[in-house]
């Protein structure tokens, strides 16, 4: 399949090619689900798994053993490239969307200190001066909401890029490992004071791997509301954790 270079040869049956795309796939499904727990709803694993296949494809042709990289290592780069090339092109939460869910999560956080508990649906669109169906229709919009966005990570001039940041592979970085378990710690912790409802959807969401239309079926609702529960859990969380 490779020429004495290193590179692959032209001339390689498809079949050829097949099987390296096959040996390689659960390389790009890994980077995709690394990839993935680290960025909004909106983003589709399949979408993420298609895109990095191309970049397989395209590291299959470009590979060169002469310059003594190991081709997995050559493959990763081009496969993370190529979904992150994808992410940048895509339809990013707007700064108004933004804004709109920091002002959910601060009706959140007012609210949790004044009861001391989790607040109803309805006393948080009460709080934002809303009725419940236009708080709703604003859980629905903000759809694209993430833990973490661009501005709480960045420098003091703005200038980091927010998906180089969380999606590089930080097994080699000690402080990112531990920086993560203690992130991870105080996550669960605050999945545990969810209502209910929202504790299942998370659960179903981000354990199970199960997609909006499947979590709707369980909980026997529509699929736009379990949107609008995922949205308010997560505005829920960023809350409690920029309090922590």
């Amino acid at each position: 399949m490779y020429t004495a270079t290193g590179r692959i040869d032209p001339s390689s049956s498809t079949q050829q090619v097949r099987a390296a795309l096959q040996q390689y796939t659960p390389l790009v499904r890994r980077l995709a689900h690394q990839m993935i727990a680290k960025l909004p709803a909106n983003v589709e694993l399949d979408d993420l798994i298609q895109v990095g296949m191309i970049g397989l494809h395209d590291a299959l042709g470009r590979f060169d053993a002469a310059q003594g990289v190991q081709f997995e290592t050559f493959a990763t780069q081009r496969i993370r490239g190529a979904m992150l090339d994808e992410l940048r092109s895509g339809d990013w939460m707007s700064r108004g969307d933004r804004k709109q869910q920091r002002q959910i999560e601060a009706a959140v956080h007012r609210l949790e200190q004044q009861f001391g508990r989790a607040p109803a649906e309805g006393e948080i669109a009460t709080e934002m001066g809303l009725s419940l169906t236009d708080y709703q229709d604003l859980l629905t919009k903000v759809r694209g909401t993430q833990l973490v966005h661009l501005e709480d990570m960045s420098g003091d001039d703005g200038d980091e890029d927010f998906l180089d940041r969380h999606v590089i592979d930080a097994a080699s970085d000690p402080l990112a490992m531990l920086n993560d378990r203690r992130m991870r710690e105080a996550l669960v912790e605050a999945i545990k004071l969810l209502p209910e409802r929202e504790q299942y959807v998370m659960s179903m969401y981000y354990e199970h791997d199960m997609n909006l239309k499947e979590i709707a079926a369980v909980l026997k609702v529509t699929e736009s509301r379990v949107c609008q529960l995922h949205s308010q859990s997560i505005a829920r969380l960023r809350a409690k954790l920029r309090a922590w």
